[in-house]
């Protein structure tokens, strides 16, 4: 199985199975929607869009960041430990979420142009991609890292290169590869600079391997890239 790495920056030369990979945070936290029982995460590239999706959509939800801060406007950020909070106040059950973030769903709208079939990643869901990428048997798999464009994005490369080790028929130790997300530039204002927007605990939850049992899928069908279990 050949293995090719691409990031934001040649997204678009992405093709064949592509797995496109955002820890901190929102693959982190769009496992854990869908997880609490969330029916789809549609995927945008702006706020705009995302406001006018769930408009189009009776009873959805819209959840982002741009910069990495909440959106007035949108239900919900694009914080773990956030979404685990507003359960009490908010039923996920079979509803659609309509996200957009800087980072994540980016790779997923430029990916799906050019890709056969397509993943979204994080550490929380890892174990369920290697499955349903072996399952598929590709010859190559094209991993999107979304977040070495504006910094160093070792959290997105660690969890791109767990994955590929795993798919080589390795059986890497995950200890290092969780050790990099923590040490990533990406991690700093979450675990040095107290801010609300970037709680550690957000930092915690995207460091727990496998947690959510179900890879996240793309379906390339419609205007959106929209996220559904894959099982």
């Amino acid at each position: 199985m050949e293995i090719v790495h691409r990031t934001l920056a040649d997204v678009d030369r992405a093709e064949g199975l592509v797995v496109v990979v955002d820890v901190l945070r929102a693959f982190t936290t769009g496992a854990l929607a869908l997880a609490a029982g969330a029916r789809e995460i549609v995927c945008v590239a702006t706020v705009e869009e995302a406001l006018a999706e769930r408009d189009r959509r009776p009873g959805s939800l819209a959840m982002g960041e741009v910069g990495g801060r909440p959106v007035e406007g949108l239900d919900l950020g694009n914080s773990p430990s956030e979404l685990d909070r507003a359960r009490d106040r908010i039923d996920l059950t079979d509803r659609t979420i309509v996200q957009r973030t800087s980072a994540g769903t980016q790779g997923v709208v430029g990916a799906g142009h050019g890709a056969d079939a397509l993943f979204a990643a994080s550490f929380v869901c890892a174990g369920a991609t290697l499955r349903a990428v072996h399952a598929l048997a590709p010859r190559e798999v094209t991993f999107v890292a979304t977040g070495v464009d504006d910094r160093d994005g070792d959290e997105d490369l660690a969890c791109a290169e767990y994955l590929a080790a795993g798919l080589s028929g390795d059986e890497p130790d995950p200890g290092p590869f969780l050790e990099r997300v923590r040490a990533s530039d990406a991690a700093r204002p979450f675990l040095h600079d107290p801010d609300p927007d970037f709680p550690a605990a957000d930092v915690a939850i995207a460091t727990r391997l496998d947690t959510v049992d179900t890879a996240l899928w793309a379906d390339l069908t419609g205007e959106h890239p929209v996220l559904r279990r894959a099982d």
